[in-house]
C-alpha cells in the first residue's frame, strides 16, 4: 500500500499539470482567436467607413453636378425670356412711336381742316352775297324786259312754248309713229329680257371691285397647263372653290370671281400654290384647295389676334377671336365688316374716354356689335340675335350682350356704353361712301339662290357664280341618278322662278360625279 501511494500522488500530479497545460495551451489558442477576430473586425470597420466615405463624396459630387446642370437651364431659360420681355418693350416702344407720330399727323391735320373750314365759311359768305348781287340783277333785267315787251314773265314763256309746239308738232308726230312700229316689232317679253340683262351687266360692273381678285402668272403658257387637257383642271377647280375662275387675253394675269369673300381667297391661295408648284393636275388641286382652307383658318386666327391687340382688348376666347378674324371676309353695304368694327371701336374709345367711361369695354362692345355677321351663311337667325348668342355663350358682360341687341332700332340702350357703341355705328355709316346697298342686294340675291339650291335633300353644296347668272349644283351621285339629275335640275329652276325675283335668266348646272378608289397590295 505505501509502495503505490507514491505512484497514485504521481499519477495525481502528472493529471494536475497536464489538465494546467492544456488550459494553458487551450486560453493561448483563444487568446490568439480573439485577437484574430478583433483585428478582422476593425479591418471590416475600416472598410465599411471607407466606403461610406467614398460614396458620401460621390453623392455630393453628383449632387453639385445636378445643381451646377439646374442652374444652368434656369439661366438659359431666365435669359431666353429676358430676351423675348425684350423684344416684347421694342415692338411696344415702337408702336407708342408710331402711335405717337400718328398723333401728331392728326393734329396737324385737324389744324389744316380747321383753316380750310375758316376759309371755306368766308368764301361761302362773299358766295352768297355774289348770289344775291346776280338775283339783283336778274330781278332788274326782268322787270327791265317786262316793261320793254309788254309781257310778263309767264306770258313770254307761254307765247315761246306755243311757238315751239307748233314747229316741232310735225317732227313729233313722226317720232311717235316711228316708235309705235318699232314697238310693235318686237315682243314686250323681249324687251323685257333686254332691259333686265342691261341692268344685270350693271349690277355686275358696279360690284366687281369686292367680288373679283387678280392672280399673276409668270408666264402665258401657265394659262394653258390651268385649263387642262379638255379643261378638266379648270372645271374641277371651280367645282372644288365655287369660284368662277375668268381666263382671258389679260397678259400674265387670271381673274377669280365670287361673291364669297372666303371662298375667294381659299380658291386664290390654291392657285398661287399650284403656279408655284408647278403640278396641275385634278388630284393636285383638291390636295391643294384642302390645304388653303386650313392655312386660311389659321391666318383668320391671326388676324383676330392681331385686332384684339391693336384694341388693347384681352381675355377673349380663341374662338371669339377666330370670328373676329372672319369678320375681314365679310361684306356688308359695300363695307368691310371686320374695317367697320374697327372704326366703331375706336369710336366707342374716344366718346367713353370723354364721359369717364370705361374705354376698353367701350372698345370691346364696338368691336363686337356686329360679331353675329361671321356666322355662315346657313346659320338661321338676323346677324343680331346671332351676336347675342354667340356673346352669351362666350360670358360676355351684359353691357357688350346690350350694345350687340341695341343695334336693332326697336330695342332702347340699358347702359352709357350701349349708347355710345349705337352712336359710333351711326357715325361710322353715316360717312361718305361707307354704304353701297347695291352691293348688299347682289350679295343678298346670291345668296338665296345658293339656300333654295341647298335645301333640296339630294344636294351636296351649290355654288352661284358668273354674277348670279349660273348656279352649280355638286349633288349625291348615292341619291341621284343620272337620269334623276334633270328632273333635280328642273325642280330648283321652278323653285328659284317662285321664290326669287332676279334679273335676266339663271342657269342650273347639276354635276354628278362617281368616283372609284382601289388600293393595290
Amino acid at each position: 500500500m505505501t509502495y503505490f501511494l507514491p505512484m497514485i500522488l504521481a499519477i495525481i500530479a502528472a493529471f494536475v499539470v497536464g489538465i494546467s497545460v492544456g488550459m494553458f495551451s487551450n486560453k493561448k489558442i483563444v487568446d490568439k482567436k480573439l485577437t484574430k477576430a478583433h483585428m478582422s473586425a476593425q479591418d471590416i470597420l475600416e472598410d465599411a467607413k471607407r466606403q461610406a466615405q467614398t460614396s458620401a463624396k460621390e453623392a455630393i459630387l453628383e449632387a453639385r453636378e445636378k445643381s451646377n446642370h439646374y442652374r444652368s437651364n434656369i439661366e438659359k431659360e431666365i435669359k431666353q425670356r429676358r430676351i423675348e420681355v425684350q423684344r416684347q418693350e421694342n415692338r411696344l416702344i415702337q408702336r407708342e412711336d408710331s402711335l405717337d407720330r400718328k398723333d401728331d399727323a392728326f393734329d396737324k391735320r385737324e389744324d389744316s381742316l380747321n383753316k380750310r373750314e375758316e376759309k371755306l365759311n368766308s368764301n361761302q359768305k362773299k358766295l352768297e352775297q355774289k348770289q344775291q348781287q346776280a338775283d339783283m340783277l336778274v330781278k332788274q333785267r326782268q322787270d327791265e324786259l317786262e316793261r320793254i315787251s309788254s309781257l310778263s314773265q309767264e306770258e313770254a314763256q307761254e307765247l315761246i312754248i306755243n311757238e315751239t309746239k307748233k314747229e316741232l308738232a310735225d317732227e313729233r308726230a313722226k317720232m311717235v309713229k316711228d316708235s309705235y312700229n318699232l314697238a310693235r316689232k318686237e315682243s314686250s317679253e323681249n324687251a323685257k329680257n333686254l332691259v333686265i340683262e342691261a341692268i344685270q351687266q350693271s349690277a355686275a360692273d358696279i360690284v366687281s371691285e369686292t367680288t373679283v381678285s387678280v392672280v399673276n402668272l409668270p408666264n402665258d403658257d401657265m394659262k394653258g397647263r390651268i385649263i387642262g387637257r379638255e379643261g378638266r383642271n379648270i372645271r374641277t377647280f371651280e367645282t372644288l372653290t365655287g369660284i368662277d375662275l375668268v381666263i382671258d387675253d389679260t397678259p400674265e394675269a387670271v381673274v377669280l370671281s365670287g361673291f364669297d369673300p372666303i371662298r375667294r381667297e381659299v380658291a386664290k391661295m390654291a392657285l398661287e400654290s399650284l403656279i408655284k408648284d408647278g403640278r396641275i393636275h385634278p388630284a393636285r388641286i383638291e390636295e391643294m384647295v384642302d390645304k388653303s382652307r386650313r392655312e386660311l383658318d389659321e391666318k383668320i386666327q391671326e388676324i383676330g389676334e392681331e385686332t384684339v391687340f391693336d384694341l388693347g382688348i384681352h381675355s377673349l376666347s380663341p374662338e371669339m377671336i377666330m370670328m373676329i378674324g372672319k369678320l375681314k371676309f365679310k361684306i356688308y353695304h359695300g363695307r368691310n365688316v371686320l374695317s367697320h368694327s374697327i372704326e366703331v371701336a375706336k369710336l366707342s374709345g374716344v366718346l367713353a374716354a370723354e364721359l369717364g367711361e370705361d374705354v376698353v369695354l367701350a372698345k370691346r362692345a364696338g368691336l363686337l356689335h356686329e360679331i353675329g355677321r361671321s356666322a355662315d351663311n346657313e346659320t338661321e337667325g338676323s346677324h343680331i340675335d346671332l351676336g347675342v348668342d354667340l356673346a352669351k355663350k362666350f360670358k360676355e358682360s351684359p353691357v357688350v350682350i346690350d350694345s350687340i341687341a341695341a343695334d336693332n332700332e326697336d330695342s332702347e340702350p340699358k347702359y352709357i356704353i350701349s349708347e355710345l357703341v349705337n352712336i359710333a355705328n351711326k357715325i361710322a355709316i353715316a360717312r361718305p361712301g361707307a354704304k353701297s346697298k347695291s352691293l348688299e342686294s347682289f350679295v343678298h340675291r346670291l345668296e338665296s339662290l345658293e339656300t333654295i339650291s341647298d335645301s333640296f335633300e339630294e344636294v351636296n353644296k351649290s355654288y352661284a357664280i358668273q354674277a348670279g347668272r349660273e348656279i352649280r349644283v355638286i349633288v349625291k351621285p348615292e341619291k341621284v341618278s343620272d337620269t334623276q339629275a334633270v328632273v333635280l335640275a328642273r325642280d330648283i329652276k321652278n323653285k328659284i322662278e317662285e321664290d326669287m325675283e332676279y334679273p335676266g335668266h339663271i342657269k342650273v348646272t347639276i354635276i354628278r360625279e362617281v368616283r372609284s378608289i382601289e388600293y393595290a397590295k
